[in-house]
């Protein structure tokens, strides 16, 4: 079953942030993501649990293959960057 990583993000350094961008990309790649949404317009039509600021949608095979991903040293040491340059919220659903 297929998995997606949703996460919300607040650029706090946009040109930190592309960095990560850059970087990150390829490992979730070779984990089998596939990216289905980065940060394209957001039409808000309800809000009473969450407000979503930047949206970016990783669908993975399955949610093993997503937790690999998060987990790998490769990806950790990436992960700093965002850490510098943004706050996120990250959830794994499964899905169809």
């Amino acid at each position: 079953m297929a998995a997606y990583l949703v996460v919300d993000t607040l650029l706090t350094n946009p040109d930190l942030y592309e960095q990560y961008k850059a970087k990150a990309r390829p490992i979730a790649e070779k984990y089998g993501g596939e990216y289905l949404v980065r940060g394209g317009a957001l039409s808000l039509k309800e809000s009473d649990l969450w407000s979503p600021t930047r949206l970016v949608l990783v669908r993975f095979p399955s949610a093993e293959q997503a937790e690999s991903f998060y987990e790998s040293p490769e990806y950790q040491e990436v992960l700093k960057i965002s850490k510098q340059s943004a706050k996120r919220t990250i959830c794994l659903v499964e899905g169809i």
